[in-house]
C-alpha cells in the first residue's frame, strides 16, 4: 500500500505563529505523523512515506547555535526532507520526484496546507480506483470533488476556544515592583503571550495605563537592561496589544477595563476566555457577571499583590504573572546590577545611551547633592525633590523608585541613616553627567563667545555633533538622540526652552535653548572646559593653519568654518572656541565677513594680525622646528622622536605637540610600520617657504584639504 503524507512547513509554521498558536514543532511533526498513520490505516507511521516541503535554507542555524533546528526536527521524526527554494514550482518538483509516472499508484495521499499550489497534486497524481485524498487546512479547497477536508486544529488538537485579554499595566507593574522584581518589558510581554495562547486562540489584547505620564508606571528594562519605560506603549502595540489611555489612578484603570469586559462579553461573537490581568477586587461584580454569559474567567495577579477575595473565590482560575514571566528580583541581581546590564563588553553592540526615568534620579539627584555641598541627602528630602519635579506622582513611588535605583547601582544607600548619594563610579551615572556637563557646558560658552542670549535649537544640536568630548559607545548618534538628552535637560530644570519669532518671518516662532536664571552654571558650578593647556595648544594649530593657507593660496583670510573642520580632531569640546576668543582678545587675529568668491553670500573668516608678539612668535618655533627636519633632512639622517630631541631643547609635551601639527598640516608623513620614524614632504609650500627655496611654476605643494567655501560653525 503506498501512502504519503505531504506537510507544507512554511505554510504551517507561518499559520502557527498568525493564530498565536504554542506548540513545540517537534509535537506537531509527531502529531501529523501518527495522525496520517491512522487515518491511512497503517500498523505504524514507519509504513507512511512523509515528505516535509519547505524552502529550507530560511531554517538553516548558524554553527554553534544552542537548540534544535527544524530540519532536525522533521528528519528525526522520519520525515523526508524536500527542499524547494522557489515556490512557484512546488507541485511540479514533487510530482517529477516522487509520483513519476513509473512509480506505483497512491493508495492515501494526505496533504496538510492552506495553500492551493500544493493542493492542486490530487488531480495530477496517479491514484488506485480505491484511493483515499485528504487535506488538512483551513476551510475545503474549492472545485476539488472526492476529497475528504479536515480542520488542521482538529489533527493538531488546537484549543478551539477565543482568547480575550484585558490588562490593568498600571496595577501589574506596580504590583510586581512591590514584590521586588526588576520589570524586563521584554520578558514580561513574551511571557503574557505565551500564557494567553494555552488557553485558546487569542483574539484581543490591550492594556490600560496613563501612557506619557511620568512616574505613574514602575520602571522598565528591555532585554539589554536599558531602561525603556516610555517605549513600552509602541513595543505593546508591536506585538498586538493595545495600549489604551487611563487616567492614572486604579479606579480609572479599573471602571475602564469593566465597562469594556462587559461590553465585550455581552456580544455574540465575543471571546470564550476572559482573562483580566489584575489582582483588585474590585472586579469581583465583573467576574460573577461575565460567568453567567458561560464564559470562562482567568485572572493574572501578582504573588503578595492579589486579593484574598480573588484568590479564594472557587469559580475564579488565578494565576500568577512571575510564575510565567521569567522576572528576576532586584535582591537576585545585587552584584550583577552594579555594572547596568546596558553596558556591554563589545562596544559595538551596545545600544544607544538614551535617557530614562533612571536619568531624572541621577541627574535631581547631582543637583541636590550640589546646592547642599554634600555626598548624601536624607531620603526624605530628596523624596521632595522627586515630587517638586513631577518626577513620581506620590511618595510610595518615590520610594519604590529611589530603591530600584540604589539595586541598580545608581545610588549608594547609607544603612541606618536614611541617607542616599550617588555611585560616581556606575557607568550609566557617569555617562549621565558628561552628557549633562557637555550639553550645558556648550550652551554657556556660546552665549558667551558670541554674545547671544539664546541658541537656535538646530544650531545646538549641529554643535553637540561636533563634541568630541561626548564620543563613546551609545553616545551622539544622531539628532534623534541629541533631542533626547536636549529635552530631557529642558524637563529637569537644567536648559530652558523658549518660542521665539524668526528673525526673516516673525509671524513663525522657533525653539531656542537659553540657561535659566537658577541652575548649574548660574548657582557657580564648575563645568568641565578646556584646561589653560588645551586652549595655548590650540592657538599654535590655529595660527600655523591660518598662516599656511594664507601664505600658500594667496588670501588674506581663512574660512572660519573650513579651518574648524580642520582643527575639529584636536578639539575635545569647546577648545577651537575658546583658542580663536583668546587670540581676539589678545589682537592676535581678526574675525569678521568677508566676501566669498566661490559663493554669494558672506563667509566668515580669520586672519591674522602679522604684527602681533603672539603670532611672530609660534610662526617662530615652527620655523626653527622645520629648519631641525631641514637639517635632519640633508644629512640623510632618519627623522625620528630620538634625533628631534636631540636637536631640539623641548619637553615631551612640546615635542609631541610639534610633530601633531606638522602631521597634521602634512609637513611630516608616518613611515608605515614605523610609526616613530617620519618622511618630510620636501616641496611642500612650508618647508619651501622656510628653506629660503625659489618659488615653483606651481607654487609648491601644501597639501590642504581645498575648501574655500567653508561657513560659520
Amino acid at each position: 500500500m503506498a501512502a504519503y503524507l505531504i506537510v507544507d512547513v512554511d505554510d504551517l509554521l507561518q499559520r502557527l505563529e498568525q493564530r498565536g498558536v504554542a506548540l513545540d514543532i517537534q509535537t506537531v511533526a509527531k502529531a501529523l505523523l501518527n495522525s496520517a498513520s491512522l487515518a491511512a490505516g497503517l500498523g505504524s507511521p514507519g509504513d507512511l512515506a512523509a515528505i516535509a516541503v519547505a524552502d529550507w535554507n530560511r531554517y538553516r542555524r548558524p554553527s554553534g547555535s544552542a537548540g534544535v533546528s527544524v530540519q532536525q526536527v522533521f528528519a528525526g521524526e522520519g520525515y523526508d526532507l524536500f527542499n524547494v527554494p522557489d515556490r512557484e514550482f512546488v507541485a511540479d518538483a514533487l510530482l517529477m520526484h516522487y509520483f513519476s509516472f513509473e512509480s506505483e499508484s497512491v493508495d492515501e495521499l494526505i496533504i496538510a496546507t492552506t495553500q492551493l499550489d500544493i493542493s492542486t497534486l490530487v488531480h495530477r497524481v496517479q491514484t488506485t480506483d480505491r484511493a483515499r485524498i485528504r487535506i488538512w487546512g483551513d476551510e475545503p479547497p474549492p472545485d476539488l470533488t472526492g476529497v475528504i477536508f479536515q480542520p488542521l486544529e482538529s489533527i493538531l488538537g488546537i484549543p478551539s476556544k477565543t482568547v480575550a485579554l484585558y490588562i490593568d499595566f498600571e496595577n501589574i507593574s506596580i504590583s510586581l515592583s512591590e514584590q521586588g522584581y526588576i520589570i524586563n518589558i521584554d520578558h514580561l510581554l513574551d511571557g503574557m503571550i505565551k500564557q494567553a495562547q494555552t488557553h485558546g486562540q487569542v483574539i484581543h489584547m490591550a492594556a490600560y495605563a496613563p501612557w506619557g505620564m511620568r512616574g505613574s508606571l514602575a520602571p522598565m528594562v528591555d532585554g539589554t537592561g536599558r531602561e525603556v519605560s516610555d517605549e513600552v506603549p509602541s513595543r505593546l502595540a508591536r506585538v498586538n496589544v493595545d495600549p489604551v489611555f487611563s487616567l492614572p489612578g486604579k479606579n480609572s484603570a479599573d471602571m475602564r477595563i469593566a465597562k469594556e469586559v462587559l461590553d465585550d462579553s455581552a456580544h455574540p461573537e465575543s471571546a470564550d476566555v476572559f482573562i483580566i490581568a489584575s489582582g483588585d477586587r474590585d472586579f469581583n461584580e465583573v467576574f460573577s457577571a461575565v460567568r453567567s454569559r458561560n464564559k470562562q474567567v482567568v485572572v493574572w495577579g501578582v504573588h503578595g499583590s492579589t486579593s484574598r477575595l480573588v484568590e479564594s473565590n472557587p469559580a475564579l482560575m488565578v494565576e500568577y504573572v512571575e510564575d510565567f514571566a521569567n522576572l528576576h528580583r532586584h535582591a537576585d541581581r545585587q552584584v550583577e546590577a552594579a555594572i547596568p546590564a546596558a553596558v556591554t563588553i563589545d562596544a559595538h553592540a551596545e545600544p544607544d545611551f538614551r535617557p530614562s526615568q533612571w536619568s531624572s534620579v541621577i541627574l535631581q539627584l547631582s543637583m541636590l547633592l550640589s546646592e547642599l555641598d554634600a555626598t548624601t541627602v536624607p531620603v526624605d528630602v530628596f523624596i521632595d525633590r522627586l515630587l517638586d519635579m513631577r518626577t513620581v506622582p506620590n511618595e510610595d513611588r518615590a520610594e519604590d523608585l529611589i530603591t530600584q535605583a540604589a539595586s541598580q547601582g545608581y545610588l549608594t544607600r547609607q544603612p541606618g541613616t536614611g541617607r542616599v548619594g550617588l555611585n560616581n563610579t556606575n557607568p550609566a551615572v557617569i555617562k549621565t553627567l558628561l552628557i549633562r556637563d557637555r550639553m550645558v557646558h556648550r550652551v554657556a560658552n556660546t552665549l558667551h563667545v558670541r554674545g547671544w542670549e539664546y541658541v537656535n535649537y538646530g544650531f545646538l544640536l549641529k554643535g553637540i555633533t561636533m563634541d568630541h568630548g561626548m564620543e563613546g559607545p551609545g553616545l551622539n548618534t544622531s539628532d534623534t538622540w541629541r533631542s533626547e538628552w536636549v529635552d530631557t535637560l529642558v524637563r529637569e530644570g537644567i536648559l530652558q526652552r523658549e518660542l521665539v519669532p524668526h528673525r526673516h518671518n516673525p509671524e513663525d516662532l522657533v525653539p531656542v535653548i537659553k540657561l535659566p536664571e537658577h541652575g548649574p552654571v548660574a548657582d557657580g558650578a564648575v563645568l568641565p572646559g578646556a584646561s589653560e593647556q588645551d586652549v595655548y595648544d590650540m592657538t599654535r594649530r590655529v595660527i600655523v593653519s591660518v598662516e599656511q593657507f594664507t601664505s600658500f593660496r594667496g588670501f588674506a583670510w581663512c574660512p572660519l568654518g573650513s579651518l574648524h573642520r580642520r582643527l575639529r580632531p584636536f578639539d575635545p569640546s569647546t577648545t577651537f572656541q575658546q583658542a580663536v576668543e583668546t587670540l581676539e582678545d589678545m589682537r592676535a587675529v581678526a574675525i569678521r565677513e568677508y566676501d566669498n568668491p566661490q559663493s554669494d553670500y558672506m563667509t566668515k573668516g580669520i586672519s591674522l594680525v602679522m604684527d602681533s608678539a603672539q603670532v611672530q612668535g609660534i610662526l617662530t618655533e615652527r620655523n626653527n622646528f622645520v629648519h631641525v627636519l631641514l637639517e635632519l633632512y640633508e644629512r640623510r639622517q632618519p627623522i625620528n622622536r630620538a634625533a628631534l630631541v636631540q636637536m631640539l631643547d623641548l619637553d615631551e609635551h612640546e615635542l609631541d605637540l610639534w610633530i601633531s601639527i606638522m602631521q597634521s598640516e602634512n609637513v611630516l608623513k608616518s613611515v608605515p610600520g614605523q610609526p616613530d620614524l617620519f618622511s618630510l614632504f620636501r616641496t611642500h609650500h612650508t618647508v619651501c617657504m622656510v628653506a629660503g627655496d625659489p618659488p615653483s611654476e606651481d607654487g609648491g605643494e601644501s597639501g590642504d584639504e581645498d575648501e574655500d567655501e567653508g561657513g560659520d560653525e
